[in-house]
């Protein structure tokens, strides 16, 4: 069958129609492009391009055909930049709104310094690396273009800690992160943790200079601070805690941020975390982070306390979906910063669009979400002032963006 492929969708396989107008997924093709190939299950899943995109490249990782650890290596930087825009724009359109929008900034190849891998034994000890394309199959990737080196350095150790703890069936995750001061290493899906397996571990974490290794959240080894800069600001997160994703994408997402935020004295940063933003903001301003993670409260305000020149920050543990910040709690900010999860922050929206305040900085990583949400605050009088798409994910579907929504504050 020849078909000529539409657009993407948003896992990133290209769509096309099909003779009976059913759309027909094409992995790894663009729109524009006529594939040729079988059709099973609505799927082509080894099409021959017959007519290539100007925005197809050479993938630069040789491990992309199988491994599913990026999705659209196969396309130009600017193809991705404008297909994710498109992406928000689309969501906001859904919703009747349009915006401006800044250029999207994307983060270099090899700077994710936070990544998930997959580990399991096998008869000549184990595999370690990202699931394949569309299977559950663990696939190398010893020339990884996405992960910084840091990262590539400990693949060997990351082996030997799948051969001593996975079982003989079950699979480990093993979240990295590169701190500053060295790796962080949390592994889940092993074997339980007796004396024998504890000094095991320990053994590798010494042999391959880990900073910190726990296993089913218990610390195995720490050998030394996983410290994270936010600002001039030393946090040292709890396990597991989150972290945005490359150093790029993060200095992006709060330099947006403090454009959004602007010259207001007092800030709330809701879904606060660790800090990513609360602490940089409080160089200039007063900062009161709420945030439903104890431990990650917990370091943020020792980073604060331990930072000679910054402004007061102040800390608040709560549930923002449960129990979001009232219109009168809000009253005592100038602007407010929000970094909910993927399922966005409708029920704070509501609140928020029911306040005084006066300047937003909407982070979000999840296009459709933040247009809903966005929605509640234009109808309360917000406009819209500019978007800004930010690619830490790069070659990935994954979209993230900042963007600033005002409204003028009349007199009662």
């Amino acid at each position: 069958m020849r078909l000529t492929v539409e657009r993407l969708g948003h896992l990133g396989d290209g769509i096309a129609r099909g003779p009976d107008g059913t759309p027909v997924f094409v992995p790894m093709a663009l729109p524009g492009e006529v594939v040729e190939g079988e059709v099973a299950d609505g799927r082509m899943e080894e099409a021959k391009i017959v007519t290539r995109s100007p925005d197809r490249v050479r993938p630069p990782c040789p491990h992309y055909r199988a491994c599913g650890g990026c999705a659209l290596m196969h396309a130009s930087d600017a193809f991705v930049a404008r297909w994710k825009e498109d992406v928000v724009r689309t969501a906001l359109a859904a919703q009747g709104i349009a915006a401006p929008f800044r250029p999207v900034v994307t983060s270099p190849p090899r700077s994710r310094r936070r990544a998930t891998l997959a580990g399991r034994r096998t008869k000549s000890g184990a595999i370690v690396g990202f699931h394949g394309r569309a299977s559950g199959t663990i696939i190398e990737v010893p020339r990884c273009e996405l992960l910084h080196p840091g990262l590539m350095a400990t693949l060997p150790a990351l082996a030997e800690i799948t051969a001593l703890g996975a079982s003989r069936k079950g699979e480990l995750a093993l979240a990295l992160t590169r701190g500053d001061s060295g790796l962080d290493v949390a592994v889940s899906g092993g074997k339980p943790l007796d004396q024998s397996l504890f000094s095991a571990l320990a053994a590798v974490a010494e042999r391959a200079d880990s900073a910190r290794l726990t296993w089913e959240g218990e610390v195995v080894a720490a050998r030394r601070p996983v410290a994270q800069h936010f600002g001039t600001a030393r946090v040292v997160p709890p396990p597991g805690a989150f972290l945005q994703a490359t150093a790029d994408g993060e200095a992006a997402l709060l330099s947006a941020v403090r454009d959004a935020v602007g010259p207001a004295r007092r800030v709330a940063d809701l879904f606060a975390g660790a800090g990513t933003f609360a602490l940089p903001l409080a160089n200039r301003r007063e900062v009161h982070a709420v945030e439903g993670d104890a431990a990650m409260l917990s370091a943020l305000d020792a980073g604060w306390r331990q930072t000679p020149g910054l402004q007061r920050v102040t800390t608040e543990a709560r549930d923002l979906f449960r129990r979001p910040l009232l219109p009168d709690e809000l009253t005592a900010f100038g602007a407010v910063v929000i970094d909910p999860p993927r399922a966005g922050a409708e029920a704070q929206m509501r609140e928020i669009a029911a306040s005084r305040v006066a300047v937003v900085a909407a982070v979000s990583c999840n296009p459709v979400t933040f247009a809903r949400d966005a929605r509640l605050l234009l109808a309360a009088g917000f406009v819209l002032d500019w978007v800004q798409v930010v690619d830490q994910f790069r070659w990935s579907t994954h979209v993230e963006l900042v963007a600033r929504l005002s409204r003028v504050i009349t007199g009662s």
